[in-house]
């Protein structure tokens, strides 16, 4: 079963950690010094809080695949919304190893797809090298379309 994923960019972690404990009535899954994450089932979401990108919001959204099998499965959607895929085979990101697949929208919003395959004890790669990748060609689109 696919989980909806939001990661958010914030200025406190503790004061973030505070506020979403409370709001999901439940402490992360995973909490380090500059990152925390909720794998929640009522709403059924992936969750994380991380102090490492450049301004405070949301980061990116995605679709977290139970498996490999559901991930291929995501990612030939992808091939159908007609827009360059970013692959990433094994990545460590977010404490985590994973597989992944990266498209963004018309407005440039980056959207993941992957699948967890175990913890790590670093933060990895993170997603700067994502959007250096993926935000040009949403950019050259929007201006083609809209002009500057």
């Amino acid at each position: 079963m696919k989980r909806f994923h939001l990661n958010l960019t914030v200025r406190d972690l503790d004061r973030s950690v505070a506020f979403y404990s409370t709001l999901f009535d439940q402490e992360p899954t995973v909490k380090k010094d500059d990152y925390a994450k909720w794998m929640l089932d009522d709403p059924f979401i992936n969750l994380s809080i991380s102090t490492r990108g450049d301004a405070a919001g949301i980061n990116h959204v995605g679709i977290q695949a139970h498996d490999d099998e559901e991930l291929a499965l995501l990612r030939e959607r992808l091939v159908k919304a007609d827009a360059p895929i970013l692959d990433q085979d094994a990545v460590t990101c977010c404490y985590a190893n994973s597989k992944k697949a990266w498209i963004s929208d018309p407005d440039g919003v980056s959207w993941e797809t992957f699948v967890t395959h175990g913890h790590s004890t670093s933060y990895g790669e993170g997603t700067d090298a994502v959007e250096a990748a993926l935000k040009p060609a949403a950019t050259k689109a929007n201006k083609a379309c809209c002009g500057t």
